[in-house]
């Protein structure tokens, strides 16, 4: 049987908001203590909360683990509504 992981799959797994593992993870963008941005296989992603910090990056796999404390998840599938996306309010 083989493990690899299917990169075109999107997983989310959060542990008492203070754990999360995500598969499917094309890149991070950016990130901080407070804030994860990421380019997913279902779109942008926009995780915020405090303490963050990464646990695990697997690159070839899509594999990331993130412990702090979450307060929201944000999915933006690059889709324009009102005339702007989640990456142009952020940049503006």
């Amino acid at each position: 049987m083989d493990n690899s992981y299917d990169s075109t799959k999107h997983d989310v797994k959060i542990i008492d908001r203070g754990l999360i593992y995500l598969t499917g993870i094309d890149k991070i963008i950016s990130f901080d203590s407070e804030e994860f941005l990421m380019e997913s296989v279902m779109g942008i992603i926009l995780l915020k909360g405090e303490n963050l910090e990464i646990v695990k990056l697997d690159t070839h796999d899509g594999v990331v683990s993130i412990k702090g404390t979450f307060n929201s998840i944000v999915y933006d599938e690059g889709k324009k509504k009102d005339n702007e996306t989640l990456l142009g309010k952020l940049f503006k």
